[in-house]
């Protein structure tokens, strides 16, 4: 599904912490970019790794349902046929984040269908840095 910048900025103005799936701290990645800039904003980011405990000087988790404290907003750096899987795990979340959000590349029809009929956005193909930093030069979300 689209959404608009305005749904977008609604969404980011919420949002304070941020799981990263498949998150690492190697230069030059693009969840490296992203993870330091979603840090650098403001946001409050919680590494998922399988295999790593420490990402960016932060604890890391194995998986989303290790994360001992609500979070937002989901970010998935994963490959597409991962996602069915992590969404399933993020039903399992409570409180419901409020987004499952698939960064640029990413798109899993799977996962959007079993997050269906659930009170969460699901975004596919974006990427969630370029969309913030648009939204923040726009004036539409404080930095």
């Amino acid at each position: 599904m689209l959404y608009s910048d305005k749904e977008l900025a609604v969404l980011l103005s919420k949002v304070k912490t941020i799981a990263v799936v498949g998150a690492k701290d190697k230069p030059g990645q693009p969840v490296d970019r992203v993870g330091r800039y979603l840090i650098d904003a403001g946001f409050r980011v919680i590494p998922v790794h399988p295999k790593r405990t420490e990402v960016w000087g932060l604890p890391a988790y194995p998986t989303l349902n290790d994360i001992p404290e609500p979070v937002d907003l989901v970010d998935l750096f994963r490959a597409a046929e991962a996602c069915p899987a992590h969404a399933e795990e993020f039903l399992r979340l409570s409180p419901l984040p409020c987004c499952f959000w698939m960064q640029s590349g990413i798109v899993s029809p799977e996962a959007r269908t079993i997050l269906s009929g659930h009170q969460t956005l699901v975004i596919e193909d974006r990427c969630l840095m370029v969309d913030h930093r648009n939204l923040v030069s726009t004036g539409s979300v404080h930095a």
